[in-house]
């Protein structure tokens, strides 16, 4: 099992609640495949760099999980079926420890 981080931008027109339910989706896609989730920072809605599908904000949440390296294709998959979903950023949990 690898480390990533996992920020995704979801869909500003849902409310808090909405969002919560995108999220535990995220969250039992990765379990489905093996994976676990150790943090969960709902950083909440923020302004865009540039519009998204126009849109000018999104809900940010910036997870930290574990998965299978041969699992993140069908993951990565899973999230761009995802309509709520604007954008995603994974990488892979940095080394350095700060």
């Amino acid at each position: 099992m690898k480390k990533y981080e996992l920020l995704t931008i979801i869909k500003p027109n849902m409310d808090a609640e909405e969002a919560d339910k995108v999220i535990a989706k995220i969250e039992e896609s990765i379990k489905s495949l093996g994976g676990s989730v150790s943090s969960v920072d709902k950083m909440g809605r923020r302004k865009l760099a540039h519009d998204i599908q126009n849109f000018r904000d999104g809900h940010y949440v910036a997870q930290k999980l574990e998965l299978a390296p041969e699992k993140v294709a069908e993951f990565k998959r899973q999230l761009s079926l995802n309509d709520n979903i604007l954008r995603i950023m994974f990488m892979e949990e940095s080394k350095v420890n700060a």
